[in-house]
């Protein structure tokens, strides 16, 4: 990326604190004042966006980059790959500041070394992109409705296997992913030694695993082994929030009798997956 614009668009809200919020503010598409460059950011949760800089040149769209926006245990990361550039490998760039300007840093990278960006109104920001010394330079960028992107069919993909088709129909992203609840089920609070409530409710809980598949709902299921942290079992529901997620879950005997508990985490994820249920109906011998 040396002597390269990385193209990032961050908005500086003036309703951030220091204690540097995720800047999920950026989901849109951003263009440059020489009007040539677009950036264009999806959330994917809430601690993640995905996001690419790209240019149309006669109704033709040109990526010169996919970007990263995740928020870790570490920090806020602005994470840039660019395409020709640094063997394919992406760059961090960690958020050091978010006063009145954001400023994200990697010291050791050769060009830029300091990302900067203030905001101006709410539709336009001022950046600055700086190297060793704070030398660098400077443009502005507003606020915009997205490009038409790609009209010659042979450019909407990088990957020869692309089957748009199959893409449509399980309603993935640019990049094939999408967004899943993650269930890890534990052992609940109800201790009864009961052992035909136990079975009944059990029962129940299969019963509505199978359900759930045969709705698209839940797209796997299956046990732990033996481990320390109390995990049973695992879920992985084809919806997006926790509401839904917990709907689901109100239906399960297991779950209501208290004899499991859970955790739900956001998850992205193959939005393949499910593409497995039809192969798996085929192998099994003998019901649970």
């Amino acid at each position: 990326m040396k002597n390269r614009l990385l193209g990032l668009i961050l908005v500086v809200s003036g309703s951030l604190s220091a204690q540097n919020k995720f800047p999920d503010f950026l989901v849109g598409t951003w263009l440059s004042e020489d009007g040539r460059s677009y950036e264009h950011w999806d959330r994917l949760s809430a601690t993640l966006l995905k996001g690419y800089s790209y240019q149309v040149k006669n109704g033709e769209t040109k990526v010169s980059e996919y970007l990263d926006l995740v928020q870790r245990k570490d920090g806020i990361f602005y994470i840039p790959t660019v395409i020709g550039q640094n063997e394919g490998k992406p760059v961090e760039f960690k958020l050091t500041s978010s006063d009145s300007v954001f400023i994200f840093e990697n010291k050791e990278h050769d060009f830029p070394k300091k990302l900067c960006y203030k905001m101006v109104s709410s539709t336009e920001i001022f950046v600055r992109v700086l190297g060793e010394n704070d030398k660098g330079f400077s443009f502005t960028m507003k606020k915009t409705n997205p490009a038409v992107l790609v009209t010659k069919e042979k450019n909407t993909t990088d990957n020869p296997n692309y089957d748009k088709a199959l893409a449509e129909k399980l309603k993935g992203d640019d990049y094939g992913m999408k967004s899943y609840m993650f269930v890890a089920l534990k052992t609940g609070p109800n201790a009864t030694t009961d052992k035909k409530y136990i079975d009944s409710c059990f029962t129940g809980h299969m019963g509505n695993i199978g359900r759930l598949v045969e709705e698209g709902k839940l797209i796997v299921a299956g046990p732990f082994g033996k481990n320390s942290l109390t995990y049973r079992g695992l879920f992985i529901f084809n919806v997006t929030t926790k509401e839904e997620a917990e709907a689901l879950l109100k239906t399960d005997p297991a779950v209501n009798s208290g004899l499991l508990t859970y955790d739900l985490i956001p998850w992205y994820g193959s939005a393949a997956i499910s593409e497995y249920l039809d192969a798996s109906d085929k192998i099994w011998r003998k019901k649970f």
